[in-house]
């Protein structure tokens, strides 16, 4: 469709989702919701990308989608109350902005963020969907020594979860790695990586292998070893997708 290209900046609870992508008329996902109050907007379908497919449960704080619109009368930072007026409130779009006509939400990334939250201490009801229990309080030495051996281009073959297009494809599973980091914040761990691009599952795997290693006090020239390795077999086990968040995405 001719028209404008509008990107907004959104933010989601995934709690109730079944994931980003658009699936059958059962499965409740972020992608579908938007796309049907962007058909009632318009009066037909429209379609949405995204910058990245979250899996279900896993939230987003700053995903970033595209359309194009054929509708002048509204000024492109209507789109924001007019969407969010359609929209359930676990969905919220957070900015609107025209862009040109070759600009992809997916393709035209350069980079992308997540983040995941761990509470090391009782984990209260009402944290549950966006914080993992840790019954312990890591060391934070250990995991950032993981977390540089991953800076810069990595085969990340250990880290490809079951079903990743990659493995029946060929191709390559080569991600950029700009940050890879841990800190604490009060009595929460955070975990914050950044790459050009991810595996299917690939945080959840890279946070549940350094935690699983750091547990059993391996030297980082260990899994130094294991990343090196490929074997998805040696990795560590595939974390839950609550406390894991879709930060940033950079262009």
């Amino acid at each position: 469709m001719e028209g404008r290209n509008i990107k907004l900046l959104l933010a989601y609870d995934g709690t109730d989702f079944c994931g980003w992508q658009r699936q059958s008329e059962e499965n409740r996902t972020v992608q579908g919701v938007l796309e049907q109050a962007l058909e009632k907007m318009h009066g037909f379908h429209v379609s949405l990308t995204g910058s990245g497919r979250t899996d279900t449960g896993v939230h987003a704080i700053g995903q970033v989608a595209n359309f194009f619109t054929n509708i002048d009368s509204i000024p492109c930072d209507r789109f924001v109350p007019a969407l969010n007026s359609l929209l359930p409130q676990d969905v919220r779009i957070l900015e609107a902005s025209e862009e040109k006509k070759e600009f992809h939400a997916r393709f035209s990334a350069c980079a992308r963020t997540y983040r995941y939250h761990f509470i090391c201490r009782n984990l209260l009801p009402h944290e549950r969907n966006y914080n993992l229990y840790l019954y312990r309080f890591p060391r934070l030495e250990i995991l950032n020594a993981y977390g540089r051996l991953l800076l810069g281009e990595k085969d990340c073959s250990v880290f490809a979860g079951a079903g990743d297009a990659s493995l029946e494809t060929g191709k390559s599973r080569n991600r950029y790695i700009y940050k890879a980091h841990f800190h604490m914040e009060g009595d929460r761990l955070v975990f914050e990586i950044c790459a050009n691009a991810f595996l299917r599952n690939m945080v959840r795997s890279i946070a549940g292998t350094f935690l699983h290693y750091e547990e059993k006090d391996t030297p980082p020239e260990k899994l130094r070893e294991i990343i090196a390795s490929k074997e998805r077999s040696l990795a560590g086990p595939t974390l839950p997708p609550q406390g894991l968040f879709l930060w940033k995405v950079d262009y």
